[in-house]
């Protein structure tokens, strides 16, 4: 099984178990931390198994373990995020994902992004889009806490806000064309975007940091504090809106 189909299947199997989790929770059990930690901990313990049997000598960095010190040394480290949407999961909402991606030597290789709510896994294997020029802008942001410059950045181009979950959920919009640019600067660690840039850039979007830069996997220290993922015709515009923005400060 090469490493694509593998992301794939690891990914929808971790989906699968956390629907089952999600579809059999009590009404009383909805937004409960024990709903959230049983999540995070059986959807992180069926891929570690699965990536242990399947690639046993790859290193893993996952949200859900300590971060070893040993990945950094090691040429293929999975980058997994099993839950990402805790809160949106643990509510009965469908706006969650399962992250999945593969990282060889500097750049991302792999990569799955499953979204169950939609019965949805997109993946980095699929053909890269033809993306048109927008006739609207549309921006992904959070359920509660969009942060200041993303509003800013949304007032001044005129974008209509569309409030939504996880980050991988967001991306996962992107990716779908239901909304035309994600943009986070609230803070984030690799695992909230390895899979969800994989699977974007294979798709043929922009992806970067909010000034433009690569976006750098498995470093020693794991915390990426800002992402843009758009299409491709209007990066320039929002990262010079965003250059303004720090400019004025």
């Amino acid at each position: 099984m090469d490493d694509a189909v593998l992301a794939a299947r690891l990914s929808e199997g971790a989906a699968e178990l956390l629907h089952a989790i999600q579809e059999s929770a009590e009404p009383r059990e909805l937004g409960t931390p024990a709903l959230k930690e049983r999540g995070d901990r059986e959807s992180h313990e069926f891929l570690a198994r699965a990536l242990s049997e399947h690639r046993p000598d790859d290193a893993v960095l996952s949200e859900e373990a300590p971060a070893s010190v040993h990945r950094l040394i090691m040429p293929r480290v999975w980058i997994i995020d099993p839950l990402d949407g805790t809160r949106e999961f643990s509510e009965g909402r469908a706006d969650w994902a399962v992250h999945v991606a593969l990282w060889e030597r500097g750049r991302l290789v792999a990569g799955a992004l499953a979204l169950p709510g939609l019965g949805q896994v997109l993946t980095a294997a699929a053909p890269p889009t033809p993306w048109p020029e927008p006739e609207r802008l549309r921006f992904a942001v959070s359920r509660s806490r969009a942060s200041e410059d993303v509003v800013q950045v949304t007032r001044r181009l005129g974008a209509e806000v569309v409030p939504m979950g996880s980050a991988g959920f967001k991306t996962g919009a992107v990716i779908r064309g239901e909304v035309e640019a994600y943009l986070h600067t609230g803070g984030q660690y690799e695992w909230d975007s390895a899979a969800p840039v994989a699977v974007a850039r294979a798709a043929g979007l922009h992806a970067t940091r909010t000034d433009g830069s690569a976006l750098e996997y498995n470093q020693a220290d794991p915390y990426l504090p800002d992402l843009l993922v758009c299409n491709p015709h209007i990066a320039d515009d929002i990262l010079t809106c965003i250059a303004e923005l720090e400019q004025e400060r």
